[in-house]
This record gives structure tokens, sequence and C-alpha cells, in this order.
């Protein structure tokens, strides 16, 4: 056996292990003996051993490859050691059979029954394990840290975890039993999540999607949380998930980092092309959590609250270039147009009955932030941004950012602000800083957002 330690499991960017198999079964027609159920653990080992080379190793010429150590033959990527750890866990566990097979047909879909062919669900198990087996193990040991060494926390307490899996798989039973096609599926699934929560917790995930079972924004929000502590990707959780998700607000202030026009400047960088396609990716970055669409909407909202100003194209401009540090392809509202254009293509997609309307502006916060960019101008009114390059005089960016703050929205010009003290490197007290952190508290700004400018503050 592998004899790991460590969840290594971090580094997956979906389903994996016995859970991923039974997700292979429900999408694929069901077998009609063992050896085609076989084949088909086959098949999905060597499909991820494909994938890992195309992703990992494709751009290399055989030659690199092999001095390298790589065989895309084999499984270097540890698929198979993460499958037999999971079959070990059921197959060397106290559970019946009958709960293991329970578990098993509602993953899977009910496409393969062990039982139908003669077998036992811990026999069939142990021919998935067989599989294994034979292909090479992990040639680079500990490839895949455990979540303790990638965010410094400590994996999950065991009994804590394992109570608060079986907690979601009971709330499931009181509220959703009767969407799966065997009654007994809950006290199975429950079972194996108090052996083995890591693993309970992945096929629980797993007969959720397989049987369609509706998952409002609460409960999608314990399941993501869950998942964080293992160390898991947000799309272990969303794909193949049937969410119910709010619909679109551009008020929602649930996204960890920055956001909207603001979000699109952080993303510019000197060989930006500001193009459609550089647009339509902020458009898409929806962050974890959030209905699909919010970050076009949010980005259409900021783009119309300018459009809709009389602020002119220069100003519009300089407001551009301060934030970004990149000029737009086009001048002033031509180049918003573009981005609202490009958010309403992204809108259509996802959420074809939104219709974008600007709410109110938040004015109570208005004075609140313009003190703070006004402390600011007094100190930069001789900078540039970007000297070298189509410069931007920061005076003509702080003036535009006073219009913005007093006339169109606070919210708007606080974000724009943010970006322009990186733009300009303007060093910061603790004590501005923690201003910041308290105007972004009260509008509700995600975890990371103000801290994009912690960097400028003076070391004392």
């Amino acid at each position: 056996m592998t004899g790991r330690q460590e969840p290594y499991y971090v580094d997956y960017d979906a389903d994996f292990g016995l859970s991923g198999l039974t997700e292979a079964f429900a999408l694929s027609p069901a077998p009609k003996d063992t050896g085609a159920a076989l084949g088909l653990v086959t098949a999905k080992l060597d499909a991820y051993d494909l994938e890992c080379a195309v992703d990992g190793v494709g751009h290399l010429s055989a030659d690199e490859r092999s001095i390298l150590g790589f065989d895309i033959s084999h499984d270097e990527w540890g698929y198979a050691d993460d499958l037999r750890e999971d079959v070990r866990g059921l197959v060397e566990s106290p559970l019946t059979d009958e709960a293991i097979r329970t578990v098993w047909r509602a993953a899977a879909g009910g496409a393969w029954d062990p039982a139908a062919h003669g077998m036992s669900a811990r026999d069939w198990l142990r021919r998935v394990d067989g599989i294994c087996v034979a292909r090479p193990h992990r040639r680079i040991p500990g490839r895949r840290p455990a979540p303790s060494a990638l965010w410094d926390h400590r994996p999950p307490a065991a009994d804590e975890v394992r109570d608060d899996v079986v907690a979601e798989i009971r709330f499931c039973r009181e509220r959703s039993a009767g969407s799966f096609p065997f009654p007994d599926t809950p006290g199975a699934l429950e079972e194996v999540a108090a052996r083995v929560p890591e693993l309970g917790f992945r096929l629980f995930l797993r007969a959720l999607k397989t049987h369609s079972v509706r998952i409002d924004k609460e409960w999608y929000d314990r399941l993501q949380a869950l998942a964080e502590r293992f160390g898991h990707s947000s799309a272990l959780v969303d794909s193949g998930l049937d969410i119910v998700w709010p619909p679109l607000d551009p008020a929602r202030r649930d996204t960890t980092w920055d956001f909207g026009l603001s979000g699109l400047a952080g993303k510019a960088h000197w060989d930006w092309r500001a193009s459609r396609e550089e647009i339509r990716s902020a458009a898409d970055g929806d962050d974890v959590g959030q209905t699909p669409g919010s970050a076009a909407a949010v980005l259409l909202e900021d783009t119309l609250r300018l459009l809709g100003s009389a602020l002119p194209d220069a100003a519009l401009s300089a407001l551009w270039g301060g934030a970004s540090g990149v000029p737009g392809p086009v001048e002033g509202r031509d180049w918003l147009r573009l981005i609202a254009d490009v958010c309403r293509e992204r809108l259509r997609e996802v959420a074809p009955a939104y219709r974008p309307v600007v709410a109110p502006a938040r004015t109570e916060l208005a004075d609140v932030v313009l003190r703070e960019v006004r402390e600011v101008a007094s100190t930069v009114m001789v900078r540039v941004i970007s000297p070298h390059w189509r410069p931007v005089l920061a005076v003509d960016v702080t003036d535009a950012l006073e219009h913005v703050v007093t006339r169109i929205d606070p919210d708007l010009g606080f974000r724009l602000f943010l970006r322009v003290l990186i733009e300009l490197s303007v060093p910061l007290t603790q004590e501005q800083y923690d201003r910041y952190g308290a105007i972004g508290e009260r509008i509700g700004y995600g975890e990371y957002h103000v801290s994009d400018v912690d960097h400028l503050i003076e070391a004392r």
C-alpha cells in the first residue's frame, strides 16, 4: 500500500479516487458484465494518465520526458494510489457489506450492482484494487502537499469534521431523502462518513449530484466550507451539483477579492492588449459561491454609472489609466461601451432574463471616502503614472476620483482609489490602512480586497 500519512488530494481540480470512479460509472452506459465494469475502471485510470501527460508534460519531447522520468503509460500522478486508499478504507472497515453496496449504488447511479453479478461489494472493490495494484506506485511521493503546507493551517480534527459531515447527511435525510432511489442511502452514507469522513463526504457529494438533489445557497455554502477544511478545490463541490442560485444582484458584496471596474483595472499589466477576450475573462470571473453572471453584472453596473455621468472623456481616460497603469484601446466612453458590450454578451448566455438596473449609490459614505482621497491627493500632486508611456498626471486622476466619490458612487470611487494607490506606490501609515479596512467593512468587501494595498504600509 501507499502508506501515505498526509492527504495529497488537494492538487485535484475535480473528483478523484473512489468517488471519481463512481462518477465515471454514473456517466457511462451500464456495463453488461464484470469484464466491462473492470474495463471502465482501467479506462478511468488511463484517461487520468493522459490528461496529466497533456497538462503536465505534454509540451515536452519524448527525450525530455524520459530524462525527467515521465512515462505517460503509467499513473505517475497517483490516481491509482488514491483510489486504493479509498478502497482500503471501505474494505478494511467494520461496515456491513450491504452499507458499502448501498453507497456504491447511490454514488454510481445504480449503473453497476455487484450483487447482480454474483459479487459482494467488498469482492467488487477488491477487484478494483487488483487493477490499481498492477500499476506503478506514485514515483514522486508527496507531490501533493497537505493543506497545512499550502495555507498554514492544520488538517481538520477527525471527530469535529466527522460530526459535521454526518450532520449534513442527516440534514439531507430530513429534507431530500426521497431524492435517492434506495431509501437506506442516507443511513449508509452516515455509516461511511462516521468511519472515513473525507471519503464519506465525497461519496455524499457524488450521490447528491448523481440524483440531482437541489441545493440552495445556504446549504451549498456549508458544503463548500467542509470542502475547504479537507483541502479540496471548490470545483469538487461545484461540478455537477444542482444549485438553486439566488437572483443576480450587483449590490451583493460576496466576492473575496476586488471586483467590477476596479477589478478589471487590477488585471491589466504592461503587455495587456485591452481586448474583448481580456474583458471577457474578467466578466466570466464569478467567485466561489456567486450566482453565475455576478462578475459581469457588477462590472456592467460600474460601467453604466460612469457612462451615465457628466465626467468628460478625458477624465474617464485619466481615471482608467490611473487605476490600471495602462490606457484603454480607445478613449473615454468608447472604452466603457466596449466593456458594457462584453458584459451584456456574458449575461445573455448565463442569465438571459436579467435586466440591469443601476441601483442608487450609497452616498452616506461619500464624505468618509472623500477625506481619504484628498489626503493622498495633497501628497501626489506632481506625480505621473506611466511617465514613459502615455503619461497620466496624478492630479487629473485624483480630480476624477473626487468627482466619482461625490457625484457618482463612493463605493466605486473607493475601489478605484485603492487601485490608484498601487499604481502610484503611495506609502501608507498603519493608521491609514486601518481606516481603509474599516471603510471596506462598512461597504461589505471581501476578506482580501483592501489587503491588496497592505504592501504599501511603511515599516516603522
